[in-house]
């Protein structure tokens, strides 16, 4: 008997490398700046962020208004994660859509970015009415295991004010103009906080030529609502996951918090996708 499970051992070891390889689990979340004042000042809300990341381990993220400080306080206690991104004004200074991956999981190919305004590849640049940069930045990972797969991540934060209607119907259009760049067959994840609710034009654009994660899912967890300015108790959905090439086989918005400190003003939104199709895109 031993002799046959050791005989067994290299196969199912495949088998679950295989299982592997067709899934990821993705994020997005708006983790809230750092600040060293208040009740929600960063070194309180740290470790139950940290907690969080850690029981939830996503293989990839996508976070807004990170700050540097924050993602190198990320990596730095979880050790089994990288980032990378330059701020909205191309630096690292200011905010960041900071693209955290596991590389026992993922492979990072290229990454990117570009900016949410009439000259996308002009760091700082606003148009449309925006009153700050907002950005993009991408990345093509590849799965690790005996049948890699590929595909696109791209993390965005959309313009915040309810006059920003257009920013975001624009910001909106231009992103899906970029991912047209990409090969066809390539899956693709958009990950963000698009300060917009599912009635608007823009979620429609979205949703058009995406599949909406939560809406799509076998199984959904958690409120739908996703933004709770740190109340616990959500009353809207800005925060999303749209996906293509992929099924969605369960999707959470996670509400963790201890002794009511929550990690940031917004649930994180998480997502176990499979390749919907077996084959590899081209780079």
């Amino acid at each position: 008997m031993i002799a046959r499970i050791r005989l067994l051992l290299p196969v199912l070891l495949l088998l679950h490398l295989a299982g592997c390889a067709s899934s990821v689990k993705v994020m997005t979340f708006n983790v809230r700046y750092a600040s060293d004042e208040g009740p929600q000042r960063w070194p309180v809300r740290r470790p139950v962020l940290l907690a969080l990341l850690e029981r939830s381990r996503p293989d990839v993220i996508g976070t807004q208004e990170l700050l540097q400080r924050q993602g190198d306080d990320i990596v730095r206690a979880l050790p089994g994660y990288r980032w990378f991104g330059r701020d909205r004004a191309g630096g690292h200074a200011d905010e960041h859509m900071g693209v955290f991956y596991r590389p026992d999981r993922l492979r990072l190919l290229r990454s990117g970015d570009f900016w949410l305004s009439d000259t996308p590849d002009q760091p700082n640049s606003m148009s449309w009415g925006a009153d700050l940069p907002r950005m993009a930045t991408w990345a093509v990972f590849e799965t690790r295991g005996p049948r890699p797969r590929k595909f696109l991540f791209v993390d965005t934060h959309l313009a915040h004010r309810d006059q920003d209607d257009t920013a975001r119907e624009r910001s909106a259009a231009l992103i899906l103009e970029r991912l047209a760049a990409f090969p066809a067959d390539m899956p693709v994840v958009l990950a963000g906080d698009m300060n917009t609710r599912p009635s608007s034009r823009a979620y429609a654009a979205f949703a058009q030529a995406l599949s909406d994660a939560r809406t799509h899912s076998r199984a959904a967890r958690g409120p739908e609502n996703t933004f709770h300015d740190f109340t616990g108790v959500p009353d809207r959905r800005i925060d999303y996951l749209f996906t293509r090439g992929f099924r969605a086989e369960s999707v959470e918005t996670d509400g963790y918090h201890q002794d009511g400190v929550y990690p940031s003003d917004h649930f994180p939104l998480s997502a176990t996708l499979r390749f919907a199709a077996a084959g590899h895109a081209r780079d």
